[in-house]
């Protein structure tokens, strides 16, 4: 019984401190996403800012020129294209990773002009579950684990982008990634890059048109680059948030089992240690009675029924 009693102790010590640990992830998951929202703003701003170029741009383009075509949109094979997946990078996360991933076969599905695709992925948990579904992955790099390290990655994912779209292997790219959702399912949002829609960007007439040094199409073609690139940051610094959500919500989760069979081992050692009580009250007992019964045993009588000398 004792031994029992200690291995249960024993693994309600150990539950104590798988508790203290789902704590600690959560909070940190919780802080990871407050930071990761917090940085949005500045880099909506940043967008905002070089979509008010672009239409500052469209003004300096020759109305017979088209600005649709520009450097991003030529010599490429029209039958191919890229879908860029953003998934976790650590675990804990539930079916995180495995919403966003159908949700890119889906849209590589829903592209029916599109004879091939090319995946390119972020998320170490991601390119596993890829390799599940057999996807043809191009390139891949680990997930931010910090709100800092998204320029960065942006700015790698980016480069990669581009040698695809300069070599003429894709025209249409996407980027699909999960989405801060209030509700416990995750939420996919699907973004298109290219063709780049000129068309979004408000252009307002200026007494001085603005003074550059390059070709008016190549300002635009560059522009539109550095407008791609804040939207990679936003879906990014998105996703990074969405995963902190995710893992925020199974360290919920996790923590109520724990609670659960906390509760149910220390039943278990409240019932042994009352069992092991009764035992012991049990044993003095049988004791007490064994060392009456033998103190009121009647002893040999002397001197009766036997010869003296004299």
């Amino acid at each position: 019984m004792s031994n029992k009693l200690s291995e249960v102790q024993s693994r309600m010590n150990g539950v104590r401190g798988l508790e203290s640990v789902v704590g600690a992830m959560r909070g940190i998951a919780a802080a990871r996403s407050r930071e990761a929202r917090s940085r949005l703003d500045g880099i909506r701003a940043c967008a905002r800012i070089v979509g008010a170029a672009i239409g500052d741009a469209l003004l300096l383009i020759d109305k017979h020129t088209s600005h649709d075509a520009t450097d991003l949109d030529r010599g490429a094979d029209r039958d191919a294209a890229v879908v860029i997946v953003l998934c976790a990078e650590q675990g804990f996360v539930g079916t995180f990773n495995e919403h966003v991933i159908d949700a890119a076969l889906a849209s590589a599905t829903a592209s029916t002009r599109s004879s091939s695709t090319e995946y390119l992925m972020l998320g170490g948990r991601g390119i596993v579950a890829a390799a599940e579904r057999g996807l043809s992955v191009g390139w891949s790099a680990p997930m931010v684990t910090h709100a800092d390290e998204v320029p960065a990655l942006a700015d790698r994912l980016t480069s990669a982008l581009f040698q695809r779209l300069n070599g003429g292997r894709a025209t249409r790219v996407t980027v699909v990634h999960a989405t801060p959702n209030p509700s416990a399912s995750v939420q996919t949002v699907e973004q298109t890059l290219l063709p780049f829609d000129f068309g979004r960007f408000p252009i307002t007439p200026r007494r001085d048109p603005p003074l550059i040094t390059v070709a008016p199409q190549r300002l635009l073609t560059q522009l539109a680059e550095e407008y791609i690139f804040a939207q990679l940051c936003e879906a990014i610094m998105l996703s990074f948030a969405a995963e902190n959500d995710a893992r925020m919500r199974a360290m919920i989760a996790a923590r109520t089992n724990v609670d659960d069979r906390l509760e149910a081992l220390t039943g278990d050692f409240r019932r042994l240690r009352q069992e092991e009580i009764t035992s012991e009250i049990v044993e003095l007992s049988a004791g007490s009675i064994a060392a009456s019964r033998l103190s009121k045993k009647p002893g040999p009588r002397n001197g009766h029924g036997s010869d003296h000398a004299v």
